[in-house]
Parts: C-alpha cells; structure tokens; sequence
C-alpha cells in the first residue's frame, strides 16, 4: 500500500498561476477535483526571500501567485487553464479590480516545454475565439524561485469568509467557478 501511494505521489505534477490576489486563486483551484494543495507565494521577482510588505511595493518583481500540486490523471493542465482564465480578467495590465500593480500581474510560470505549449495553445484559442473584448496580457514565463507566502495568507478564505474582501471580491470568483465547472468541483 505504502509503494502505491508513493508511485501515485510521483505522478503529481505542478502549476503556478498569477491572476491578482492570491487569495482568489487559492479559493478556486482549492474546491477542484484533482487538485491535492494550493500554496500561496510569490514568484517572478528578483528579490530573494520577499516579504508581503515588500512585494506590495511593487518593488521586488514578484507576483502574487498560487502553486497547484495537482493529479493529471483526475485533472488536465489544460482545465486548470480554463478554470485560471474564466475567474480572472487576463485583459488588464498590472490589474485585478481595485489590486493595482505588478504583484498582481496575470501570469502563467510554466515548470516544462509542455506547459508551455499548452499555455500558448489556450490563449491562441481563447484570442481566436474573441472570448474577450480586450487582447490577452497575461505574461508566460518559465517558473523560477517560489516562495512561500507568510502562514495566515494560507487558506485565507477558508479561515475568513465573512472578511469584506473575501465576501465580495473571493466569494463570487469560487460562485462562478462553482457554477460553471460543475462536474470539476470536489464532491
């Protein structure tokens, strides 16, 4: 038993995203089937060992990002795509809402040539099929250093639904996912 799990643990494979806060990427992608852990961090900076208050400057480089261990055999790289670019506005520059700056870039950090490639092909799909009225600006950047972010952005919304920002910022972005990926929500 403990061989099976090990061989099913090396199976997994990794994602990092950058849509905005962190905070609402790791509300979503926590609620997917397939999805084994959502860490919050940063990544994309120059800074080493960035702290929250630093990467609010805008200063470091670093974007807010989620790193999703996830099980390609129950969940697709691709969906996790899908899911990134339906809950967040990939059309804004350095935006997300009332979020403004670098940290809050939308960003895909691809970990292989095939996530790459993958990435290309969604956002190729997505401009071909004009999904949205604005061009597409998220950054596509091979993965580099993440950090870990402090412990209490973890499970954030988890641990404070009722907070103003989680009520009208997060809620709605897992609502939505909820809705539309309903056959991908964890049972």
């Amino acid at each position: 038993m403990a061989e099976m799990s090990m061989e099913r643990w090396s199976s997994l494979e990794t994602a990092t995203l950058a849509g905005g806060c962190f905070w609402c990427l790791e509300a979503v992608f926590q609620h997917m089937q397939g999805v084994r852990s959502v860490t919050s961090g940063y990544m994309g900076g120059y800074t080493p060992n960035p702290t929250y208050e630093a990467v609010c400057t805008g200063t470091t480089g670093h974007a807010e990002v989620v790193q999703i261990v996830f099980d390609p055999s129950v969940v697709s790289y691709r969906d996790l795509l899908d899911v990134f670019f339906a809950v967040h506005d990939p059309t804004t520059l350095n935006r997300q809402g009332h979020d403004i700056g670098s940290q809050y870039r939308s960003a895909i950090f691809y970990h292989s040539p095939e996530q790459k490639r993958i990435a290309e092909e969604v956002i190729a799909d997505l401009t071909r099929s004009q999904v949205f009225d604005a061009p597409i600006v998220t950054e596509l950047a091979p993965a580099g250093t993440f950090y870990v972010a402090e412990d209490y952005h973890q499970n954030y919304y988890a641990r404070n639904p009722f907070q103003p920002y989680c009520a009208y910022s997060i809620a709605p972005k897992v609502a939505k996912f909820r809705q539309q990926f309903a056959g991908k929500v964890k049972r």
